[in-house]
């Protein structure tokens, strides 16, 4: 098997290295991530500018590619040039920190992953909660055998369906994880807020803090990582809401033409 592995940390993050250590027991793994950290940075693409690439040496575990760019943009510029052969699977991370609920939209994790599934791999987006230690080696372990029996057992779609899974591991403290969940994704509002200061020169400057103040509805992702749950969340990258075609389909819409 042929392994493709990213990430939005930085190719010298702690989690990508972990996780690289388990999935060579699946298969053969190449590495391509971003230079520098790229967390919250969704499913950008670079368009206007290259994109600089080197190779590194990292941790004494691997030779990868380094990019200067966004999350999407590696696993991109890996299929289409890097790499030799096409993977058999995608899978980005871990990550630091959870990416559950609303979050997954913001997620440079996530969308490292959902680009391999737009480009008809199965793809899996790999998160760890924040706690007081974070245990990359261990939650590597348990991811490896999610994503093997996934792989063996799971959900089998077409070829080229594109089939995405987003695992989330918590925080490995207090005899965690408790079991396995699959769930939806919650839509809960995070409890957010911009604090104030100033920067340099007087300038204003705003930094973005908060989290989700509750622990989401029953049978999501955030309720089922609030519980100490690992929790597996299948994801799809057509936003289309379907249930709302035929209603819009029968309003009275003007006659574009003659605008």
């Amino acid at each position: 098997m042929r392994i493709l592995l990213t990430n939005d940390d930085g190719i010298l993050a702690p989690g990508l290295v972990a996780l690289y250590r388990e999935l060579v027991t699946l298969g053969q793994v190449s590495v391509a991530a971003p230079d520098t950290v790229q967390s919250a940075s969704g499913h950008a693409i670079t368009i206007n500018t290259p994109l600089m690439v080197k190779k590194v040496h990292a941790h004494d575990a691997f030779h990868g590619w380094a990019v200067a760019g966004r999350p999407a943009d590696c696993v991109k510029l890996a299929v289409g040039e890097l790499l030799e052969h096409p993977p058999d699977l995608v899978v980005s991370g871990i990550n630091d920190g959870a990416n559950v609920g609303i979050n997954v939209l913001y997620s440079g994790t996530v969308a490292a992953a959902a680009e391999g599934a737009i480009l008809g791999f199965p793809s899996v987006a790999v998160s760890l909660e924040w706690g007081d230690e974070m245990n990359f080696d261990r939650a590597a372990r348990i991811a490896t055998r999610l994503i093997r029996s996934w792989l063996e057992t799971g959900d089998r779609l077409p070829e080229g369906a594109g089939r995405l899974l987003n695992i989330n591991v918590p925080s490995l403290t207090n005899g965690r994880p408790f079991g396995l969940r699959v769930a939806s994704q919650a839509v809960d509002k995070a409890d957010e807020r911009y604090e104030h200061s100033q920067g340099p020169g007087g300038v204003s400057q705003y930094s973005l803090t908060g989290w989700h103040s509750g622990t989401g509805q029953p049978d999501t992702d955030l309720r089922a990582l609030c519980d100490g749950y690992v929790v597996v969340t299948p994801l799809h990258f057509d936003l289309t809401e379907r249930r709302r075609l035929g209603t819009l389909s029968a309003c009275d819409w003007p006659d574009v033409t003659k605008a």
